[in-house]
């Protein structure tokens, strides 16, 4: 009976529940669980001293939450992993539109202020836990640009008269390649203006990142990256020295001492953390900075109270830890069965390698404050859920690859 049962399924379901690659699970299932303790000793006290609602003293209450999430996030992470990549295939416009659809809300009534900063929206519209829709959008890019660029080695080039000036003209862009990147650029131009004006920086630079990662690999010329890129950094140059917002973080960056009891206070305590922490640390749970010292300990700058507690070798062993995820990620891309599994392994594994680069950055002053957080490790309930469910898109691709030849 059992052998009948596994001749009956389709060969959609036997790509489906073919093996997980184990490494990376259990890569991200010990980032997960050593970010869980993390998180509670970072941020009992500041719950602690919290009496707003909902928090009300609850030491508890940050882990609680995140304790939940991560739960739950485990399980779509497991029900995504069981889903034929495939689908996203097709899916991928639809999360493409839905996710400019969420950007676009935040310019309405139903967008979430917090620090006079406005990207975020209500789980549920009416209060509750919040999210931020580029999230979704960074990953809804790369999904979209691998669906399309996995197909451009079979796609023949566009032919216009050459009668006219204008159709000689259109040749020679076909020619460069010109043509071929118009509608991806338009694509992200509209959802990095929705989202540098919100304004998010660091999410601009993350959706710009993946979506440079999944051209390059699919074979743009590297002259497009260096043209255009030089573009893009000139364009968030201009904005950043044109907006308030972003000029003052930049200088608080070059010199915190400049406001050390405003924007300066967050990088310096942040500092004072890591050297504090030495060589092997003050111990787990023993932190003295995140006892009102350093802002937000359990969210953006939880890296400067691991340092402090773990000590220079427990902070590198955690980099070493993503390192190995990140390399894990890249070796199963490399042996994915089709290109669209490939894109979309490089695209994800490289947002969550820029996403742990820029969160290190700016806890060690190395890059300006971003408010970007640490994947696995911050405090963020449905950020936590979109990472895992990121791990599962990867996991499911990890079930089609090829099982090597045996001589």
């Amino acid at each position: 009976m059992a052998r009948k049962a596994k001749r009956d399924l389709t060969m959609e379901e036997q790509l489906a529940r073919g093996p997980l690659d184990l490494p990376f699970l259990m890569l991200v299932l010990l980032l997960l669980g050593i970010g869980l303790v993390m998180l509670f000793s970072a941020s009992y006290y500041a719950a602690y001293r919290d009496s707003k609602p909902p928090v009300n003293n609850n030491p508890y209450y940050y882990i609680i939450r995140q304790a939940a999430f991560a739960g739950a996030g485990i399980v779509v992470m497991y029900v995504v992993s069981r889903i034929n990549y495939e689908h996203f295939r097709w899916m991928s416009p639809l999360i493409l539109v839905g996710s400019i659809f969420l950007l676009v809300l935040c310019y309405t009534p139903f967008g979430v202020t917090i620090n006079g900063v406005t990207r975020w929206l209500y789980v549920f519209l009416v209060g509750g836990p919040t999210f931020q829709p580029s999230e979704i959008a960074k990953v809804a890019v790369v999904l979209f640009f691998s669906a399309r660029l996995c197909k451009r080695d079979t796609e023949h080039r566009k032919r216009f008269t050459k009668r006219t000036g204008l159709g000689r003209a259109l040749n020679f862009l076909e020619r460069i390649g010109f043509l071929e990147l118009v509608p991806y650029g338009l694509i992200l131009l509209i959802v990095l203006v929705l989202v540098v004006f919100e304004p998010h920086m660091s999410g601009t630079i993350l959706i710009m990142v993946g979506a440079a990662a999944v051209l390059f690999v699919s074979g743009i010329s590297l002259k497009w990256f260096i043209g255009l890129g030089s573009v893009a950094v000139a364009g968030l140059t201009f904005i950043i020295f044109a907006t308030d917002y972003m000029t003052r973080k930049i200088n608080i960056w070059k010199n915190p001492w400049l406001d050390p009891k405003n924007g300066g206070f967050q990088p310096i305590q942040s500092m004072l953390s890591i050297a504090s922490g030495g060589l092997l640390g003050r111990g787990l749970g023993e932190s003295g900075q995140k006892y009102g010292f350093v802002p937000e300990p359990e969210n953006d700058m939880i890296f400067a109270i691991v340092v402090e507690e773990l000590g220079l070798v427990g902070g590198c062993l955690i980099l070493i830890l993503f390192a190995l995820l990140i390399l894990r990620g890249y070796w199963l891309a490399l042996h994915a069965r089709d290109k669209f599994g490939m894109l979309t392994v490089v695209g994800l594994i490289t947002l969550l390698a820029f996403q742990v680069f820029f969160n290190i950055g700016v806890v060690t002053n190395l890059l300006p404050n971003t408010g970007i957080s640490l994947p696995f490790f911050s405090y963020g309930g449905t950020a936590l859920m979109i990472h895992l469910a990121e791990m599962g898109i990867i996991l499911s691709i990890s079930r089609q690859i090829p099982a090597p030849r045996k001589d």
